[in-house]
């Protein structure tokens, strides 16, 4: 279709620089992945999907991997609107805990650096409109290491013969770490 593929950087902060001067130089309109209200409007149709194939009552707590927070404000923003005792937490790595840092210090916070070994959500900070909402939905953070990130793979591989990526294993982990913390049972 005559698409131009331009990879640049380590990791998303570089390869977002890069892809905003292209935008300003061809006159083209940059998308952005996760900070854009209609970006937040499509994501938020996994909580549509997830409370179609649950219902909502059946439904403690939704665990979502955390980057640039897209995803997070998505899934709160229906969820809550449909069904508010239900928690939303995210999850993010402990070397890559944005949102988690600006949710605490109540602004957006730039890390110095993320490790990217979940590089999908290796991300120096997360979005202003992504913030916003988190503030207003999402009920708590996890950090997760690397090892839970790990094992969260390897039970994913056991339960189901699939391998995810780390970024996709986030939840299952913050999930398992969630529940050690909180002994939770029968839920």
């Amino acid at each position: 279709l005559g698409a131009e593929i331009v990879l640049h950087g380590d990791d998303y902060d570089q390869a977002h620089e890069r892809a905003v001067e292209i935008g300003r130089e061809r006159q083209m309109v940059f998308v952005h992945p996760f900070d854009d209200p209609d970006v937040i409007a499509g994501q938020g149709t996994i909580a549509m999907e997830i409370l179609r194939q649950h219902h909502g009552d059946a439904i403690d707590a939704i665990f979502v991997p955390v980057g640039g927070g897209g995803l997070i404000a998505g899934i709160a923003s229906y969820v809550k609107a449909l069904y508010p005792r239900i928690k939303i937490i995210g999850v993010e790595p402990e070397d890559a805990a944005a949102m988690e840092e600006s949710l605490r210090t109540e602004k957006r916070v730039t890390l110095e650096r993320v490790g990217i070994f979940a590089d999908g959500v290796a991300v120096k900070r997360v979005g202003e409109e992504t913030l916003r909402i988190a503030r207003q939905h999402v009920d708590e953070m996890v950090l997760v290491t690397t090892d839970q990130m790990c094992a969260a793979i390897s039970d994913i591989f056991q339960d189901t013969r699939s391998i995810a990526e780390p970024s996709g294993a986030l939840a299952v982990a913050g999930l398992k770490r969630y529940v050690a913390r909180e002994n939770v049972t029968g839920k």
